[in-house]
């Protein structure tokens, strides 16, 4: 999340990715004030114009939030609430609007006064390590970009070698250099890339892109598999959970990995489910908890944000995941949340 300090009240942020659009849902309170642009139909006065035709203008709105809730779970935040101030005098004061924030969207945010959780959440997707992903063999690649446990993922892009055998007029160095393009598309500075794939077509495409990038770049070794289908091994594979050690994908994977071992022996120091998460909470014994977009569907989406604020006041380290990786779709399968416990508690 990229934040800059107005004053005391007022801190202006533009979300990153669909984890700072969640903490942006956790941070926004009934009758705080939110300023940003939007675009607003204004209904013509002129003789001869249609009744219902109207023209649609830029306009900048200041609204007192009534409410608030994500659009498609976590792509897209509704702000919702009565207009006191806007740049355009065609637009009256008191009416309602909702500002639809996505992804690079800004916004300015004043509070009568911020808790430490609310600025922590602002922070607390700064440090974040973010990685291209690049599995390529002959045929095809696949390019996806990590950042927190979100897959952004790029078209596959084919080589046309048709197959082992290549064509007679194939030049690999083409599709090198297409793969290097799309590279540059998605990575951000400070990104590291990391290739991997059958055979040696891995490191030739590292000595390709060296020869006129100096990228931080890691080959990873036993990743059988080019294209999409080669990304998500990677993401499931022991080699991310040592090269990422720190990234919030590797920490979910091993929350998970640690609760069914724990399932396995019939220990009772994990939780599954939104109920007893909330049960275990309410004793202050969550340690941990990694939650989908599912635990936001199925229950009531306020009570929800209100839980994980009240479980990071507590110190509960928690990590959202998403169906862009099949770490997602585990937590989805056993409902949703998962916590790890400090110590066992009867449900």
């Amino acid at each position: 999340m990229i934040t800059k300090t107005i004053d005391d009240n007022s801190i202006s942020v533009i979300a990153e990715d669909s984890d700072d659009l969640l903490n942006l849902r956790r941070i926004i309170k009934k009758d705080d004030k939110v300023i940003g642009d939007t675009t607003r139909v204004l209904k013509q006065d002129k003789d001869y114009s249609r009744p219902d035709k109207g023209e649609r203008i830029k306009v900048r709105i200041a609204l007192t939030v009534e409410k608030i809730s994500l659009d498609d779970v976590l792509d897209r935040l509704r702000v919702g609430g009565t207009i006191y101030e806007s740049s355009n005098e065609s637009v009256p004061h008191g009416s309602h609007h909702s500002f639809i924030l996505k992804i690079n969207d800004g916004i300015t945010i004043s509070k009568k006064k911020w808790s430490p959780i609310e600025k922590k959440l602002l922070e607390s997707n700064n440090n974040q390590i973010a990685f291209v992903l690049v599995a390529i063999d002959t045929a095809d690649c696949g390019i996806a970009r990590l950042r927190g446990t979100h897959l952004e993922f790029m078209p596959n892009i084919y080589s046309g070698s048709g197959g082992k055998r290549y064509k007679t007029n194939f030049n690999i160095e083409k599709f090198f250099d297409q793969v290097q393009q799309a590279v540059l598309s998605i990575r951000k500075k400070e990104d590291i890339i990391i290739i991997f794939g059958p055979g040696e077509t891995k490191k030739r495409l590292v000595n390709f892109i060296q020869k006129s990038q100096k990228f931080k770049i890691q080959i990873v070794e036993g990743i059988d598999s080019g294209g999409e289908d080669g990304i998500y091994t990677f993401t499931k594979s022991q080699a991310m959970q040592e090269i990422m050690s720190d990234s919030n994908l590797a920490k979910s994977s091993s929350i998970i990995n640690e609760v069914m071992v724990l399932a396995n022996k019939k220990s009772s120091k994990f939780t599954m489910g939104f109920d007893e998460t909330f049960h275990a909470n309410q004793m202050s014994a969550v340690e941990s908890l990694v939650f989908s977009d599912k635990a936001i569907q199925d229950n009531d989406e306020q009570k929800i944000m209100d839980f994980l604020n009240d479980a990071e006041s507590k110190g509960v380290k928690i990590y959202s995941v998403d169906s862009s990786t099949d770490i997602g779709l585990r937590v989805s399968g056993l409902g949703g949340i998962v916590s790890l416990l400090r110590y066992a508690i009867e449900s």
